[in-house]
């Protein structure tokens, strides 16, 4: 199959170390001058252990010559940057089947990838990926696990053939909904996981934490119009358990961060200078589970950790109450 990736960052590379492996012809996309020169001269990603990018995958930063004539576009670019990059492409997607990558939600609309790549292309051939998968875990031909949720079988058959291998397990369903809340989500867990071992705690009470949000981002799942036991996929428990015990998430380190109570500076710095999903999922959750009144404490409890200072310790009482 002909393939285009929207996006040259790590998972982006990781998806196309997949698509090559399956012999799928490849072009992928950056904005970045700088960027598409370094890895059309060296093929060298230094986070990813230095990971060689095979010398058949191509690189541009024309958005046409990675949508046309494709079976497949890939959106790998992080949440925020979704929206602008899709405006970008827009003249150029016709019939192609559209698989997501990126996980999140938009904050400034509230609105889900899906939808609003949806909206955007006005298509329904609309896929999203979602799992417990560290970019250079899938470089090193690791076997993992993916939810694979669209509306459409037919785009859900595709898109399946493009990543199906003797280390890639695939597991389809229909729960879009479920399925984006669990990769959005999870980062927030991260960032409470982290905070208790920040704190001191073992990783008994993180747990702990793991086992009783489980049945908060049920209900939550349950509340906004999602399959409850999507909790149970790849991209629920699956994705949780990994983002919240693995000192590799970005958000458990910022948690771990906060609970040490290392100065604000110095968490200041390492919020301008890393991606941090977590913190745009917890804002966009907070707004939507208090405008729904939907009570989901231990998400209200992060965002006042984070944003109003409030102690730490309050998350063990949470826990524990």
């Amino acid at each position: 199959m002909k393939i285009g990736i929207l996006g040259t960052g790590v998972f982006g590379i990781a998806i196309a170390s997949i698509l090559h492996k399956n012999r799928n012809n490849i072009t992928m996309w950056t904005k970045f001058e700088d960027e598409l020169n370094d890895l059309k001269n060296n093929r060298v990603r230094s986070n990813l252990n230095n990971y060689i990018i095979p010398d058949d995958i191509k690189f541009t930063n024309d958005i046409k010559e990675v949508c046309v004539n494709k079976d497949i576009v890939y959106i790998a670019v992080p949440a925020e940057y979704v929206s602008v990059t899709c405006n970008k492409a827009i003249p150029y997607i016709n019939n192609q089947h559209i698989c997501i990558a990126s996980k999140g939600i938009e904050e400034s609309s509230l609105m889900f990838l899906p939808d609003i790549v949806k909206q955007l292309f006005n298509t329904n051939r609309v896929g999203v990926i979602s799992g417990p998968t560290f970019a250079i875990d899938i470089t090193n031909s690791a076997p993992i696990g993916l939810s694979l949720a669209s509306y459409n079988p037919e785009t859900s058959k595709i898109i399946y053939k493009s990543l199906d291998n003797n280390f890639v397990k695939i597991f389809i369903t229909n729960d879009v909904i479920g399925t984006c809340i669990c990769g959005a989500v999870k980062n927030i867990l991260a960032i409470a996981s982290g905070i208790i071992n920040g704190l001191g705690y073992p990783i008994s009470t993180q747990a702990m934490l793991i086992t009783q949000s489980l049945h908060d981002v049920k209900e939550l799942i349950n509340k906004i119009g999602g399959t409850g036991s999507t909790i149970l996929s790849f991209a629920g428990f699956g994705d949780i358990i990994l983002t919240c015990i693995s000192e590799k998430s970005r958000n458990y380190t910022l948690g771990k961060m906060i609970g040490s109570r290392v100065d604000i500076i110095t968490i200041k710095e390492y919020i301008e200078n890393t991606t941090i999903e977590g913190l745009t999922a917890l804002r966009s959750f907070h707004n939507i589970i208090n405008d729904k009144k939907i009570d989901i404490p231990i998400i209200n409890l992060i965002y006042n950790i984070i944003y109003n200072k409030k102690n730490p310790d309050k998350l063990i009482k949470l826990l524990t109450k």
